[in-house]
Order: C-alpha cells, then sequence, then structure tokens
C-alpha cells in the first residue's frame, strides 16, 4: 500500500500536476495539506474520474486538508482537537491492513512565525492539544500512522542553514521538543529511521532562488507508531514535482507499507 503525503499550496491552483503525478505514481491513499479551498469547492469530480474518492476538510483561502483514497476510508474525524482559531488543519480515518486496523492522521501545524506574535503562541497551544489527544488515541489503537506538513525542522541536519533557523517558530528548541515529546510516546520518524545521515529536503522557499541552490528543509513527515515499523516496505521524498512548472513549495513523501 501506498501512502503519500503532500503539502500542495492550492489543491485547484496544482490540479494538473497533482493528476500527473497520481497517474505516475499509483498512491492508494494521498493526505493533501494547505489545499487552501471550502468544502464545496474541491475538485471531487477530477479524483472521482480517475478512481479516487475525497474526504475534505476545507477553509477559504487558507489551510485545509484532504484524503484521497482508492481504497475505504472509515470514520471520517474533523474535530480532532478543539482549535482556538477554528483552522481546518487536521483530517482522520481509518484503513483496515490485513488485521491491523490503522487510524491515518494528517496534519497541518501552524507555521508560528513571527515569533513574538499570537502565532507562535497559537502553534505552541495547537502541538500542546495535540499531543495530548494522540496519547489518548494511543491508549484506544496502537496502530496510528501521523503524517503531514509538521512545519517542524527536528534536527540540524533537516536543513541547509540551521543557524538561521534556530530562532525561528520551525527550528526553535521548544518546538523541536515538542516533535521529540511526540515521538517519546512510541513513533518514528519513519525516514530518519531508514536514512540516519541523509541530507534530503521536502520544502524550498519561493524566493531567492532556493530550488536552485538546494536551500530547502525537511519539515513534511511520517510518523508511524512503533507496533507499525514492522510494516514499512520503503520511504522517500520524490524532488520531481518540485521541479514544475507552477509547483507547490513542498514536495511529496511516499510511504509504503505491506
Amino acid at each position: 500500500m501506498k501512502i503519500i503525503s503532500w503539502n500542495v499550496n492550492s489543491v485547484r491552483a496544482r490540479i494538473t500536476n497533482i493528476l500527473e503525478y497520481i497517474s505516475q505514481t499509483k498512491p492508494d491513499i494521498l493526505l493533501l495539506q494547505e489545499i487552501k479551498t471550502q468544502d464545496e469547492n474541491f475538485p471531487y469530480e477530477e479524483f472521482e474520474r480517475i478512481g479516487y474518492i475525497s474526504h475534505v476538510y476545507g477553509q477559504k483561502s487558507y489551510n485545509g486538508v484532504a484524503i484521497i483514497s482508492k481504497i475505504n476510508i472509515k470514520n471520517i474525524e474533523k474535530d480532532f482537537i478543539k482549535d482556538d482559531l477554528k483552522q481546518s488543519r487536521i483530517i482522520a480515518g481509518e484503513i483496515q491492513l490485513k488485521k491491523k486496523k490503522i487510524e491515518l492522521i494528517n496534519i497541518y501545524v501552524p507555521n508560528g512565525n513571527p515569533i513574538d506574535t499570537n502565532k507562535y503562541d497559537y502553534k505552541k497551544s495547537w502541538l500542546k492539544k495535540f499531543i495530548s489527544n494522540i496519547k489518548k488515541k494511543l491508549s484506544k489503537n496502537p496502530n496510528l500512522v501521523i503524517a503531514g506538513d509538521f512545519n517542524i525542522i527536528p534536527e540540524e541536519i533537516d536543513v541547509h542553514d540551521f543557524k538561521r533557523y534556530e530562532n525561528d517558530a520551525l527550528g526553535k528548541l521548544e518546538i523541536r521538543k515538542k516533535f521529540r515529546e511526540l515521538l517519546n510516546l512510541g513513533f518514528s520518524d519513519v525516514y530518519r529511521l531508514k536514512y540516519k545521515n541523509k541530507q534530503e529536503y521536502t520544502f524550498w522557499d519561493y524566493f531567492a532562488g532556493s530550488w536552485q541552490k538546494n536551500n530547502g528543509m525537511r519539515i513534511d513527515h511520517f510518523l508511524l507508531s512503533n507496533n507499525l515499523l514492522e510494516n514499512i516496505e520503503s520511504i522517500s521524498i520524490n524532488k520531481k514535482p518540485r521541479s514544475k512548472i507552477k509547483p507547490s513549495d513542498h514536495t511529496p513523501i511516499e510511504l509504503e507499507i505491506n
């Protein structure tokens, strides 16, 4: 089973690239973040035509998450946490993998910049609530997959210039500690589990030739509960979509589980 996570930075603006990507990679499930559209304006039919059902938790112009799937997703959940700003940032659902019931949790964590504003406080509050709810979920189901745009640089190796981001909402120590707190509940960062010392990125800014210079960061992640590690086939970052015309500033991460 191939599960993809991708911050598409507007599903309607990138629909051509997304459909082309699907035709080439044939994912079973596509977890999208930052779809930037309300539910009623989502391009359901475009995905239906190629055999995918869309579960959408949208928002006008900003945020928004969706699960696009060829397989049956049950118990779709859109109220995972009580969001202080009522933003559309989490959608979850359940799939069956042989005898395991797996809960997929697709997230778009707040950016949090600038750090001297309410945006940073919102990010910290959001993460605190999210971690608290993950603890509760784990007590009921040990098979969790958390994927999406975390807006967190876990380690120095995960960004082209760590010094520049030490006091940024993506790289501040207290935010990186939140990521570690999640892992300590019983999760593994699958990419780093497989590639201990590899420096690859999932995001390159549109500005200052970041893509051309490979000035990127790894802020999109797959966390699997340790119960599921035996099911991992592979994980990879597919850079091709970032090189397309009118690309998202993020590129897909591809997880295969058996």
